[in-house]
């Protein structure tokens, strides 16, 4: 590697650990106080209906739902996008190619997080907050497959679908749960793990769980006729801090394969 590149792709790596510093301080703070608050007064029968509905919505969505996903995008553009940002890379080894590859990756999440705050709002002015979940997954795994294919990665591939799985959950964990959760991430950006079908269904119900957890007082919330809306508006939150999670991952996971 010249020097000109090793520099390009250490000021990158920099960005993306400062980055990554800035989730953990965000994550440590753990939930607001009103948040617990409301949590304690939610019926156990609720959690585990919210619980039960992620995780058919992951089998729904994450098991059966890619070809369907997959006509709301142009794959094939994706990948000539990715072919062509990568030969811009190698060829002229800037950090301003680096950069345009990161920014072009979070080119669209914009307009999704419009899409997602109209479907929660209209649905929780209704006090429709169980349905939304399976809509929600889908958005994030559109989300999540585009941005896997402009890095040149192939989402249907088992140990990718493995790695999508323990991404979302660490993406909102809290505490030393993101840590741990963070660490085992980084682990699998830089080593290959073949899941078997057993590895994949827990992984779904544990990203299921943790999705339960994180998002049931405002599922909950949004499940009330009119208040509801405001339980809606969380639906882009947790898309834009999902993606921001996957899409720098998937970014240093691209810098050290091409270091």
């Amino acid at each position: 590697m010249t020097d000109k590149r090793q520099e390009a792709f250490e000021k990158e790596l920099s960005y993306i650990r400062k980055c990554e510093r800035q989730l953990q301080k965000e994550a440590m703070k753990g939930d607001m106080p009103w948040k617990k608050a409301i949590e304690k007064k939610i019926p156990a029968t609720v959690h585990r209906s919210l619980r039960a509905a992620f995780t058919t919505a992951f089998g729904i969505i994450f098991e059966n739902g890619i070809t369907v996903i997959e006509k709301t995008f142009n794959k094939e553009e994706l990948m000539q996008e990715y072919a062509m940002n990568n030969v811009n890379v190698d060829v002229y080894d800037t950090s301003e190619e680096l950069q345009k590859l990161r920014y072009e990756a979070a080119r669209s999440d914009a307009f999704k997080s419009i899409v997602t705050t109209l479907e929660g709002v209209g649905l929780g002015v209704f006090g429709i907050g169980l349905p939304d979940i399976v809509l929600f997954i889908g958005y994030i795994l559109k989300g999540i497959y585009e941005t896997a294919l402009k890095y040149g990665y192939d989402y249907d591939k088992p140990e990718e679908r493995y790695l999508i799985l323990k991404m979302m959950s660490a993406a909102i964990q809290k505490r030393k749960d993101w840590v741990t959760a963070d660490i085992e991430v980084n682990d699998m950006l830089q080593a290959v793990v073949i899941p078997s079908k057993e590895d994949i269904s827990e992984q779904i119900e544990m990203t299921a769980d943790a999705f339960s957890m994180d998002m049931l007082v405002m599922k909950f919330i949004q499940g009330i006729p009119v208040v509801g809306a405001v339980g809606g508006l969380s639906n882009p939150y947790y898309f834009m801090k999902i993606m921001e999670y996957i899409r720098l991952k998937y970014h240093k996971r691209y810098l050290l394969e091409k270091m």
